[in-house]
């Protein structure tokens, strides 16, 4: 059943039940995490540095497939394919 005043595409369903939970169990996972300090990073590149390093790494040093096309960055192995 829609109610008037709802926005559009914001069914309102009296029917159904709560959807989140209640905010006692707010930050449960983030409040039972061990604290784990951070580790010192050495200085991240900047500017042209970074530009350099991001074309060395997509087109210099890229990994080359069948057919000589550069394999994607996010590519998965096969096996992972179902």
């Amino acid at each position: 059943a829609r109610r008037l005043g709802t926005l559009p595409g914001h069914i309102y369903n009296s029917a159904m039940g709560k959807v989140h939970g209640s905010l006692a169990r707010a930050g449960k996972v983030k409040g039972q995490t061990p604290k784990v300090a951070k580790q010192e990073k050495k200085k991240a590149a900047v500017a042209r540095a970074k530009k350099r390093l991001q074309y060395n790494k997509r087109f210099i040093n890229a990994p080359v497939g069948m057919g000589g096309k550069r394999i994607q960055p996010n590519k998965q192995p096969a096996g992972k394919l179902g």
